[in-house]
């Protein structure tokens, strides 16, 4: 073989292999995609049924007709019927309002206590950051199920309780990111500029370090949300949710596990409806880590 046939060899196979590798990173981008796009979807639904359940309900939830006990999933019944003859699709859609309900007070009570210590312990330093951090180490040695599971036995079953309960285990991981944030922001060169323009303290905190450390906070917001879901459809599991027959996600659970046997779908459907809701929060938090560049 001559000089010129081995360089023409070189160059095709560069040429197959810059092909393959364009290939896979376009399977790759497009799987990507559409992983993203299920995943809106499923939150959009989620959205929606939280806060219209009644447009997209076919049945009503509590009323149900006894002849149509058990039915299996099929076309008029979605998700199949329960013990009572009621739809159970349309009682996971009216569900959702109390689930994520509860999800929301509990993210935003971590999120509004966990990010005032985090910031304020990155800001002042000292023995007031030795004392915040100390206190959210003993968070975060507590399982956080076990810690709302005692606040709800403390003062009683119910959404708005569980959702106090499973907020105060969620106060430790946004105290901890935005400590780390806070940290990282406040060596910079403008928050010096801040405080020799004579800026107040507390206009340096909020405006300059929280702002612009609200990054990786925002996206941990998802991924907290998903958790805060598993973790009041657990309590709802163990009865500390919603009275029945008012429908709740984990009540929907738990009063179909005495009929697995001969009504699967009543614990299975629900239950997939509760994980696709988990996968798609941790999905939309890595569009946002992608998003503000994490």
């Amino acid at each position: 073989m001559t000089l010129g046939q081995e360089l023409d060899a070189d160059a095709n196979g560069q040429t197959r292999t810059a092909l393959l590798i364009n290939r896979s990173a376009m399977g790759s981008f497009s799987g990507a995609n559409i992983a993203n796009a299920l995943a809106l979807t499923m939150l959009g639904c989620v959205v929606a049924w939280t806060l219209v359940p009644g447009w997209f309900a076919p049945f009503d939830p509590l009323i149900g007709d006894a002849a149509d006990k058990f039915l299996r999933p099929d076309s008029v019944h979605w998700f199949g019927t329960d013990r009572s003859g009621r739809d159970t699709f349309s009682r996971v859609i009216h569900g959702t309002h109390n689930t994520v309900y509860g999800a929301v007070i509990s993210t935003v009570i971590g999120l509004s206590i966990g990010t005032l210590i985090g910031v304020t312990a990155g800001v002042v330093r000292g023995i007031v950051d030795t004392i915040l951090m100390r206190l959210v180490d003993v968070l975060l040695a507590l399982p956080g199920f076990l810690l709302a599971l005692c606040v709800v036995s403390a003062f009683g079953p119910g959404t708005a309780k569980i959702a106090i309960g499973v907020g105060i285990a969620a106060v430790a991981p946004f105290a901890r990111v935005a400590r780390s944030e806070a940290l990282r922001v406040v060596q910079l060169d403008f928050v010096d500029a801040a405080r020799i323009s004579g800026a107040r303290p507390a206009a340096v905190l909020l405006r300059h370090v929280l702002l612009n450390s609200a990054g990786p906070i925002v996206a941990l917001i998802p991924i907290e949300l998903g958790a805060t879901i598993l973790s009041i459809a657990g309590l709802g599991f163990l009865g500390y949710g919603a009275t029945p027959p008012e429908p709740e996600w984990g009540t929907l659970l738990s009063e179909g596990r005495d009929y697995l046997a001969q009504a699967w779908w009543l614990t299975s459907l629900p239950g997939i409806v509760v994980l696709c809701t988990v996968l798609a929060s941790s999905r939309a938090s890595r569009l946002l880590q992608r998003r503000f560049r994490i």
